[in-house]
């Protein structure tokens, strides 16, 4: 316990308004702050995102904002983590014909596993981000509800967190519009409140994949076919790693229709292409699941299923199968249900859980 007596908070502090507002609420509620900014840059990374999440740029705006607010500040090199538990994730999951989700193995792993442990060292009882979501104490279980503001609302990213991790987790902005979040930043002057954010995976900071993934050294070019659904060469392509299930953009086909991507093939190094129709599906597999509601999916249970984020959802029902799988089946076929996203359930706003989305046969 600090020597105030003063319950401690750890906060991660990615250089962002969100972070630094829940700072200042937490001090302004009377907490022991601790600010922390985890260093997850390969020196490599650098030139390339200089401004984005924990990038250089981003330290600095941390270290003003806990100078303002008078608290301890840190930053912790974390890059090692990073590169094991996300980047690599990252390239193996494009690899087996999957793609991935690293901003939900980012949270799990580092925000709130290696981050909960400095926490514990410096004598903090909770860590706190800036994301947009809600927990509530109900019949001996740490809830998580969606944030107050719909468009902001980040538990998509949080469905994988456990009991143990939830329990000891602060959403400051939860209950707030983002516009609220703003003007707590700029009501003690903060130098991040008109700070824009950015929607771009954080290591990936223009959006192309490809040259990331190739100038690491983490995918090599492999020509392969493009073939249709009756196995008929049409073309060929330079990885499966450069594409994802709905994509129509890079297949260089000439046809009479518009083609995309249906199905990824890593055994045989194959892109399976197909007419708009073929992508719709009213039932596929998830594992891994993570149940934050119970303990586990014991029977079918009904909920609205997220299959990636910033999806509306959907109706659907849930069958609980073995090995921590199970089987949902969608009221309403969906486009474009892409093996290695997190599908996520909801009860209104209550999150039930979720899993990563199976590649058919898997």
């Amino acid at each position: 316990m600090p020597e105030n007596n003063k319950t401690r908070v750890v906060v991660g502090m990615s250089g962002g308004v969100d972070s630094s507002a829940a700072a200042s609420l937490l001090v302004e509620q009377g907490y022991d702050v601790v600010g922390i900014t985890l260093k997850v840059w390969p020196q490599d990374c650098l030139a390339r995102a200089e401004d984005k999440c924990c990038g250089p740029q981003a330290v600095m705006d941390a270290r003003s904002v806990a100078d303002k607010l008078d608290i301890p500040y840190y930053l912790v090199d974390e890059s090692a983590e990073f590169q094991r538990d996300v980047i690599d994730y990252f390239a193996t999951e494009y690899k087996a014909g999957r793609t991935p989700n690293p901003c939900v193995m980012c949270n799990e792993k580092l925000k709130f596993g290696t981050l909960i442990t400095r926490a514990r060292r410096l004598g903090a009882e909770y860590v706190a981000t800036g994301h947009y979501a809600r927990l509530e104490q109900r019949n001996g279980r740490t809830m998580m509800l969606r944030g107050k503001d719909a468009r902001k609302d980040q538990t998509y990213f949080l469905f994988s967190l456990g009991q143990e991790q939830l329990a000891h987790m602060k959403f400051p902005l939860g209950n707030l519009q983002k516009s609220e979040t703003r003007e707590v930043a700029r009501c003690v002057s903060l130098k991040t409140a008109e700070k824009q954010e950015s929607q771009e995976i954080c290591f990936v900071p223009d959006n192309d994949y490809k040259r990331f993934l190739t100038t690491t050294g983490l995918v090599e070019e492999h020509r392969g076919e493009i073939v249709d659904t009756h196995g008929r060469l049409l073309g060929h392509h330079d990885g499966i790693e450069f594409y994802t299930v709905g994509q129509r953009k890079g297949l260089r086909l000439s046809s009479s229709t518009p083609l995309y991507v249906v199905e990824l093939d890593p055994e045989n190094n194959r892109l399976v292409v197909g007419e708009e129709g073929l992508l719709l599906r009213n039932e596929f597999r998830i594992d891994r699941c993570n149940w934050i509601a119970f303990e586990h999916l014991a029977k079918p249970i009904e909920a609205t299923a997220a299959i990636r984020y910033n999806h509306p959802g959907t109706e659907a029902t849930v069958i609980p199968g073995e090995d921590g799988r199970a089987t949902v089946k969608l009221q309403e076929p969906q486009r474009a249900v892409t093996p290695g996203q997190a599908c996520v359930f909801y009860q209104d706003d209550l999150v039930v859980g979720g899993g990563w989305i199976m590649r058919d046969g898997a």
